[in-house]
């Protein structure tokens, strides 16, 4: 194991390492995209997420239905459950039981959303009739987090729900009942990656704001359009939120050394920040690169960025986040008018996951991203977005954001025609 040398050229080989694995340029021509769809397994019967063994466990649901489409089930680096598919996305498990289905990056959007489809919507189907719903949300509605048990028993998580506690309950929250969909993009040349960065932390609050979609916890209606992103906000503000700057890599390196390094404890059983690790010598390169994975900024980069602010959708919607993003990431004209566009990153975050789009100044600028966008995903052309796809992505956001409205308010409006 290499240690970290102490004081400026242990910063240096950090630097190197995030240049060289994380922020790694591409091709500028390039336009991959791929997407982590996270959904919620609820048993029909009871309404809480459902077990993963037993006669109604997830896994034997997901056994059978594999059985039939060559899936080959393994397990994660982890040591937990992993279902392989032909097409070399994978199906995975959050400590909770929240099911993820990672799909391979794709050339383009319409690709991307097609594989997505073709995988999660007769799973679903099939899933329903057994008494499984595969709930495209951010947060387990019906029950608090103490009603839903950790299911994965993995070393990673045991020490990440110790640390979490530490601080509050939202980290076993995040851990145990949230979903999300996240969307990967190449980082392109140095030129561009800088620009994307810049672009995707700024967009981030109005990413929330658009796709919030877990308005009700424990049973009720909250004040929140976002229960996911509040959990997020409330977690550890030193491993979350958004990174701004000119240099992508500089900002990240501070980032990830103030935060602290959740793996272990000195002997009074502190935690330290991975740089006061760093400092007294007792860090290798090993230890940092697990420690880059514990981090969860709204735009994290692994070699390309993982966009990570929209709770779960439906999976039938799936072409709006990818077209958006897309759109605004891969245009050059999109990306500099979204520069233009955007305010300072962070400067609303909060509010974002409150009150979403129902907040005057979030609505305005999330309205002109998607006209930004849309615009940009058309340039792009067929090879990356068909015109039925894109006329679907369009629906979107005629039926949600041009409207000031987000899934959210979907579920208010079920629970008003309920009560009245």
């Amino acid at each position: 194991m290499t240690t970290i040398p102490r004081g400026a050229r242990g910063r240096a080989l950090l630097a190197a390492d995030l240049a060289r694995r994380s922020f790694a340029p591409n091709r500028a021509s390039t336009r991959r995209i791929g997407a982590e769809v996270e959904l919620l397994p609820i048993d029909s019967s009871t309404r809480c997420i459902a077990s993963l063994t037993g006669e109604r466990g997830v896994l034997p649901i997901l056994r059978r239905f594999g059985a039939s489409r060559c899936w080959s089930e393994t397990r994660t680096e982890k040591g937990t459950p992993s279902f392989h598919l032909p097409n070399g996305g994978r199906l995975t498990f959050e400590p909770g039981g929240q099911l993820e289905y990672a799909a391979p990056p794709a050339g383009g959007a319409s690709l991307l959303a097609d594989d997505i489809r073709s995988a999660l919507e007769p799973l679903r189907r099939y899933a329903s009739a057994e008494g499984l719903e595969l709930v495209a949300a951010g947060i387990e509605a019906e029950r608090d987090v103490w009603s839903t048990p950790r299911q994965l028993e993995a070393e990673r998580y045991q020490r990440m729900e110790t640390y979490f506690a530490a601080i509050g309950p939202n980290g076993a929250r995040m851990m145990r009942q949230t979903a999300s969909f996240q969307v990967c993009l190449d980082i392109g040349d140095a030129d561009a990656g800088r620009r994307r960065w810049r672009m995707l932390n700024a967009a981030a609050p109005y990413i929330i704001a658009m796709f919030a979609n877990s308005p009700r916890y424990d049973g009720i209606l909250t004040g929140h359009q976002s229960v996911r992103a509040a959990c997020w906000r409330r977690l550890d503000p030193s491993r979350t939120g958004v990174i701004g700057g000119d240099d992508p890599v500089a900002a990240y390196l501070e980032f990830a050394l103030r935060a602290p390094d959740m793996m272990r404890r000195t002997r009074d059983g502190r935690y330290r920040s991975f740089g006061d690790w760093v400092d007294t010598g007792d860090a290798t390169l090993d230890e940092w690169r697990h420690h880059l994975t514990t981090l969860f900024p709204e735009v994290r980069p692994r070699g390309y960025f993982e966009v990570r602010g929209a709770d779960a959708i439906d999976p039938a919607w799936c072409i709006a986040p990818l077209a958006l993003l897309g759109g605004l990431a891969y245009d050059r004209t999109a990306l500099a008018d979204a520069l233009d566009a955007l305010h300072a990153p962070g400067d609303v975050l909060e509010c974002a996951g409150y009150a979403a789009l129902r907040d005057p100044a979030i609505a305005a600028v999330s309205v002109q991203l998607v006209e930004i966008g849309l615009q940009g995903c058309a340039r792009l052309g067929r090879g990356f977005i068909a015109e039925g796809d894109l006329a679907f992505a369009r629906s979107f956001f005629d039926r949600y954001t041009l409207r000031r409205r987000s899934p959210a308010d979907d579920c208010r409006d079920a629970a008003a025609s309920s009560a009245a």
